[in-house]
Order: structure tokens, then sequence, then C-alpha cells
């Protein structure tokens, strides 16, 4: 039985480091798949409206753990053998794109219709208006409910352990395995988790009062 010392303490941080890591890439295909079901959401065309829909009901139906045992467990059953840190990337990417959809559809539609009517009159392709004329009032509006999103997706990567990935969580119990100190182990892992999401929290909140978001003017 080791002691919990400082060489823990940095095997800690960098399991932390992965933690982050798994979270800029989940975040950024995320993210990529997101944009386009959002767009796809209030598309003219009925069939990709349904498409994106029928996607987010069942991704927003399912536990994100669920989808990292299908893209883990099913795939080697099937004989595909892929790396826990791809399995984990997949699964939660898949996860964030259709909560990013939704997020985004809503900010979309937040944008007054006159805004539509304005660029509309000005002959935009539709293309043109979402570039010049919405996205930029969207993303004013998605700002802080997208930072608090994160802050939900941080702590998801949790999760990922169950496939063997050593991120934040599991380095815990790695430790408190060869230590037997739970308290100590723990209340430092839970200090790190709280050092990466609670600036993101107040991120949030500060861009909800300068960008005012949900003030009427």
């Amino acid at each position: 039985m080791s002691t919990f010392g400082w060489p823990e303490f940095l095997f800690l941080l960098r399991s932390a480091g992965w933690s982050i890591v798994l979270t800029v890439i989940a975040f950024a295909f995320g993210a990529i798949g997101g944009g386009a079901f959002a767009i796809m959401r209030l598309a003219n065309n009925a069939v990709l409206r349904n498409i994106a829909a029928i996607y987010i009901l069942v991704i927003q139906s399912i536990p994100v753990l669920m989808i990292l045992f299908m893209s883990y467990y099913g795939l080697s059953i099937a004989g595909v053998e892929i790396p826990p840190l791809l399995a984990a990337s997949v699964s939660l990417s898949i996860y964030v794109s259709a909560y990013l959809a939704e997020i985004w559809r809503g900010s979309i539609q937040a944008v007054p219709p006159q805004q539509w009517e304005a660029s509309a009159s000005l002959a935009l392709t539709r293309p043109q208006q979402y570039r010049y004329i919405i996205l930029p009032q969207a993303l004013r509006i998605s700002l802080p409910p997208t930072v608090g999103f994160l802050v939900q997706l941080v702590k998801n990567t949790s999760i990922v352990s169950v496939v063997g990935f050593v991120e934040l969580s599991r380095a815990g119990q790695l430790v408190n395995n060869a230590t037997f100190r739970p308290f100590e182990v723990f209340m430092v892992v839970a200090a790190i988790y709280f050092a990466i999401c609670f600036p993101l929290s107040r991120l949030s909140r500060y861009l909800e009062r300068v960008l005012h978001v949900g003030r009427s003017h």
C-alpha cells in the first residue's frame, strides 16, 4: 500500500488533461454535426427536417453510456476493434451533436422573423441569409447555453472509464485502489473537476449578462 503523495497527484493531473482532450475532441466534432442538424431542422425540405428530428429524438432518448457500449463492445463483437479513445470520442461526439443541434436550432429561431424578411427583401439567398444576417445574431444568443452544456460534457467524460480509458475519474479509482485513501483521493478529484467546471459556469453566466440573452429590448 502506498501513500497519496505528489506522484499520485501528478497522475491525477495528467488524467485530467486527457479529460480535457476528450472534451475538446467531442465538442469539436459534435459541433460540426450539431450545426448541420440544426440547419436541417429548419430546412424547407420536409425530408431533411424529419431526418434531423428523428436523429435528435433517438440520441436524446438513449443514455450516452449505451452509445458508448455500442461503439466499443458492439463493434468488437462484429470483429471491429477500436481503441478506447476513439470509441469515447465517437460516442460523445454523437451525444454532443444531438444536444447542440437543439440548442442552436432554438437560438436561430429566437432571431426575430423581421430579420429574415429584411434579408429576403435584399434578395439574399438562403445561405447568404444564414451567413450574413441570422447566424451572427444566433451566435450571441447561443453562447451562454453552449458554454453551459460544455460544463456538462466535461463531467460526462467520467463515464468513458467503463471502456478502459483512463481519464480523471478512472485515475481516481486507480489511485484509491493503490492507496486506500478514498477521502483524500476523491476530494482532489472533485477539486480538479471544480477547477475545470467553475470557470466555465461563471463564463456562461457572464456571457448571458453581457449579451443580454433572454431580456426584452
